[in-house]
This record gives structure tokens, C-alpha cells and sequence, in this order.
């Protein structure tokens, strides 16, 4: 079942690159924008991560919690945040449950060969625990500033 704007948020229960249980619904009363990505430390995840951490503070102002979502170990989050200084929390998904729950994961094609894979997609939740907005098959450029524009105009709109 597809996803959709408005649906609940669909909830999870992750380890963090700590290793500390991090739990979706922990978050209600705040935006949060929750990002699922390949694979730490190749190119276009690498980008991707570095913008949200050199955004992090506008999205600080706007009232806003990242979460970047992968089936990375713990310590490959550990490794990539103190690579890149990232300052947000990654959460591991080895077993691709909140990836396929968000639809995040599934058949890709690439140089016409067809392979199951996670999906780059991103989830604007609001603070009821609603998704408000998603992007899917995610290209990395601009796609930071796509988010702001968006909270932006969401946030304006009398609740």
C-alpha cells in the first residue's frame, strides 16, 4: 500500500549510530523530516548528507528533526558521521523494515538490469504524526532547498 499525504506517519523503532533505540513517535510535536538513503559513503548519499548537515541550522529555526534512514550498520553510521562531521541522527534498518513500510524499498532498474534496493525517498511528517509531504526517487541536487520551500509554505498555512 502506497503511501500517501495525510496518511500516519508510520512508526519505527531503530538503532541509532550509537546503538541507542530511537522510536518515530518520540518526536510528536515537532517536524521531522525523515530521509532513506542507499548506502554511507558513496557519492550521491555523501552529497545528500552533507547538505542536511550544512542546512541543519535553517532547519534548526524551523522547528525541525532530521533522521537519515539506510541498512547501514550502527558503527558504518558511527564511521560516516565522524567522516563527513554530520550532525544529525542516522538509524539503521538492517532488516528494511521502516524502508519498506515507507516504500522505500524495492525494484530498481539500472543499465536496464532490474535489482531490489532502497528507493531514495523523503518524508515530511508533521507534528500530529501526519506525512505532509514525500518526494520519491530523490535526485540529491536541490533537493535540500525543495524541502525548505516546502516546510516553509506548510508551516504559513493557518493550522
Amino acid at each position: 500500500m502506497e503511501l500517501k499525504i495525510n496518511d500516519n506517519a508510520p512508526d519505527f523503532s531503530l538503532p541509532n549510530q550509537d546503538n541507542a533505540e530511537i522510536s518515530l513517535k518520540d518526536f510528536r510535536g515537532v517536524w521531522v523530516v525523515v530521509y532513506f538513503y542507499p548506502k554511507d559513503k558513496t557519492p550521491g548519499c555523501t552529497q545528500e548528507a552533507c547538505d542536511f548537515r550544512d542546512g541543519l541550522e535553517e532547519f534548526s529555526k524551523l522547528g525541525v528533526t532530521i533522521l537519515g534512514i539506510s541498512p547501514d550498520s550502527p558503527k558504518t553510521h558511527q564511521s560516516f558521521i565522524e567522516k563527513e562531521n554530520l550532525n544529525f541522527t542516522l538509524l539503521s534498518d538492517k532488516d528494511k523494515v521502516a524502508l519498506k513500510a515507507y516504500g522505500a524499498f524495492g525494484l530498481k532498474k539500472l543499465y536496464g538490469k532490474e535489482y531490489e534496493g532502497v528507493i531514495r525517498s523523503t518524508f515530511l511528517i508533521n507534528p500530529s504524526g501526519k506525512i505532509a509531504f514525500i518526494w520519491k526517487n530523490v535526485k540529491v541536487k536541490g533537493h535540500i532547498q525543495a524541502i525548505k520551500e516546502k516546510l516553509e509554505e506548510l508551516q504559513s498555512l493557518p493550522s
